[in-house]
């Protein structure tokens, strides 16, 4: 099997041009992604470290990438020049950050809800068990994301032969005593929505986690789970870190598009609409 290979370059324009290149062997195909600053003499030591975290997400993704499916003309890729402008661009990105730092690739087909919880869970900062590949250190994974008490809410079994609803999301997220507030997008409009999630986005504590139809958004094409990253008002679209990497990338949907893919009724759920959880914790403050 051939090696593989990366090389990750930078280089300085005379305009202050932050270039970000990603270079691949044969068998893993190329790509490049180009992130500009501006031509104002020198970039913001902000949007340096932005780009380059750009970028080290891309490296992060790069095995799944090569086998990904093709997106819709719809979806926008965070791998590609105008997802990375976007990012750049976006005022509400702070969930990005952490969210970033701690993104996994769902184990299973099931588990999109178990990987965004691990996520979620680590970017909040909440006390981890140890794990016996980590000790001493203390992360959630998922392997030890699922307990006793999460037993007694939704069984492993069951999240291994169909994934979890978005009321099981929420409560189980509750059990590691974090804020869950769990809405349907039938009880909403899209004003709504965008508002409620720009303002979560924005936050540093607080995130966001979908529950949609794929194939509503022009994917392969059930139910998933995944939280949200970042806002860019100018496009009006919503950045998805989708856990199941090896399926897509990271990417950008309009917020209506996203609205009515979580607008769709779940036959799992009693036929309730899916939705979106915001997550928040207070680690001097543990949630009712």
């Amino acid at each position: 099997m051939p090696s593989r290979s990366l090389a990750l370059s930078r280089s300085w324009t005379s305009c202050g041009t932050w270039i970000t290149s990603l270079a691949a062997t044969p068998s893993l195909g190329s790509r490049s992604s180009t992130i500009q600053s501006g031509c104002n003499g020198s970039a913001s030591l902000a949007t340096r470290l932005l780009a380059y975290l750009v970028a080290a997400l891309a490296l992060l993704a790069t095995p799944a990438l090569s086998r990904t499916l093709p997106l819709p003309d719809s979806l926008v890729g965070l791998n590609s020049d105008a997802g990375a402008k976007m990012l750049l661009e976006a005022p509400a990105r702070q969930s990005y950050w952490n969210l970033s730092i701690q993104f996994v690739t769902q184990k299973t087909q099931s588990f999109c809800g178990v990987a965004s919880t691990v996520m979620v869970l680590n970017a909040l900062g909440v006390p981890a068990p140890s794990t016996p590949a980590y000790e001493p250190y203390h992360v959630y994974t998922q392997d030890n994301v699922l307990d006793a008490r999460t037993e007694a809410v939704l069984p492993q079994a069951v999240i291994a032969r169909q994934g979890m609803t978005l009321d099981q999301l929420g409560a189980l997220l509750r059990t590691f005593g974090v804020r869950a507030e769990v809405h349907h997008a039938a009880d909403m409009d899209l004003a709504q929505f965008r508002a409620i999630a720009q303002q979560a986005l924005a936050a540093k504590d607080q995130y966001v986690i979908v529950n949609y139809l794929r194939r509503a958004m022009g994917q392969e094409r059930g139910g998933h789970i995944s939280p949200l990253a970042a806002y860019d008002a100018t496009a009006d679209r919503f950045l998805i870190l989708d856990v199941a990497r090896y399926k897509y990338p990271p990417v950008w949907v309009t917020a209506a598009d996203l609205f009515a893919a979580m607008n769709t009724p779940d036959a799992d759920n009693e036929g309730r609409t899916r939705g979106f959880v915001v997550v928040g914790y207070d680690a001097n403050k543990k949630a009712d």
